[in-house]
């Protein structure tokens, strides 16, 4: 089923990504505690991203995190053994040796959520650095920085503490894209759930609106049908009315970007955002599963990314090509000085309400 947009809407779509394996990360730094692999490894094929997200797949255990090296065209895995190394090369990729296994860098990741859920911080593990990075924003000061730096302190070299001069928030706003309740947000992209048309945007948006229309104070297009924030960050709005919605991403520039399927995210992946604030920027994929402790609540499970967002620009689309990879949650920072942002995985959210890209 193929849907058209009203024209004066600007709704976006996600777009592709690919899965990074055991890559629970925050913040990806330079690369640390690796090895090379021996000199008498044959040369690599050179892969998209596309086809690393499918290796990935095939050597999702017993590793210690991947990621995708977009300058050399590889998969690269962590390893803390010669047996793993030597799968990792079976299959393709680069084996690269690290000091800590997965087990023991997600224990650390469960101490600090249980010691140190703050709002105004984030975390993850990070599969370059092969460490939990943790981010404390502007906001993390005097006892609340001083009880988050002891907790990493005492988690060792597991644990590499960072600030941002930003404020992690969830970024909804006012003016054009999608309207309701004096509130704006971006449409995230067309959905198709029981043979009907419905479109996804993020959670802390449908938790604020019920009636959406494509201009302010226009009429109703679509009422919110479920929203879930915090904890995740998506929601589900059905079309109320014959309004034309097609499978596409709104690229700004009087084209658009045709979308045809949902895929996971990769670390290392060169991605776009389409917003109705900002429009369309683009960046590199830097986390994954990643936990932003928002002043709201906690949100789980996030794409994180350097590709910038402002308030209005949630719900909007994270894309690769033809393939949806996240909604525009929120992060710090904006589109002149730069920031973290966060985005919902798409495939999550589709898995969740039992619809698909349409």
């Amino acid at each position: 089923m193929k849907h058209r947009r009203i024209p004066n809407r600007r709704a976006v779509i996600a777009g592709a990504g690919a899965l990074a394996l055991a890559a629970s990360a925050t913040v990806v730094l330079a690369n640390a505690n690796a090895s090379q692999a021996p000199a008498s490894t044959p040369a690599l094929a050179k892969l998209t991203s596309g086809a690393a997200t499918a290796l990935a797949s095939h050597l999702k255990t017993d590793t210690a995190g991947a990621f995708y090296d977009a300058k050399a065209k590889k998969l690269v895995v962590n390893v803390v053994n010669q047996a793993q190394a030597k799968a990792a090369r079976a299959k393709g990729a680069e084996a690269r040796f690290v000091q800590h296994t997965f087990a023991q860098l997600d224990s650390a990741r469960q101490t600090l959520k249980s010691k140190a859920t703050i709002p105004g911080t984030s975390w993850g593990i990070d599969p370059q650095s092969n460490k939990v990075v943790v981010t404390a924003d502007r906001t993390v000061k005097g006892a609340k920085l001083d009880r988050l730096t002891k907790v990493a302190q005492s988690l060792g070299d597991k644990v590499e503490l960072r600030h941002s001069k930003g404020k992690f928030t969830p970024f909804i706003g006012g003016g054009d894209a999608i309207w309701g309740s004096g509130a704006r947000c971006s449409l995230g992209f067309n959905v198709v759930k029981d043979g009907q048309p419905y479109f996804l945007t993020a959670g802390h948006c449908g938790n604020e609106i019920k009636s959406w229309s494509d201009q302010q104070g226009g009429s109703a297009i679509a009422t919110t049908e479920d929203s879930k924030f915090p904890g995740d960050d998506f929601s589900l709005a059905k079309y109320t009315g014959d309004t034309a919605h097609p499978s596409e991403v709104d690229l700004y520039n009087g084209s658009t970007q045709k979308i045809t399927k949902a895929a996971e995210a990769t670390v290392g992946e060169k991605v776009q955002r389409s917003g109705s604030t900002t429009q369309v920027h683009d960046g590199t994929v830097k986390a994954l599963n990643a936990s932003v402790n928002y002043q709201e609540g906690t949100v789980d499970g996030l794409i994180q990314t350097d590709v910038c967002a402002e308030p209005g620009d949630s719900g909007g689309a994270l894309f690769d090509g033809d393939a949806a990879i996240g909604l525009t949650s929120g992060g710090s920072g904006d589109c002149t000085k730069g920031g973290e942002t966060f985005f919902q995985p798409v495939p999550e959210a589709l898995k969740a309400y039992g619809a698909e890209i349409g």
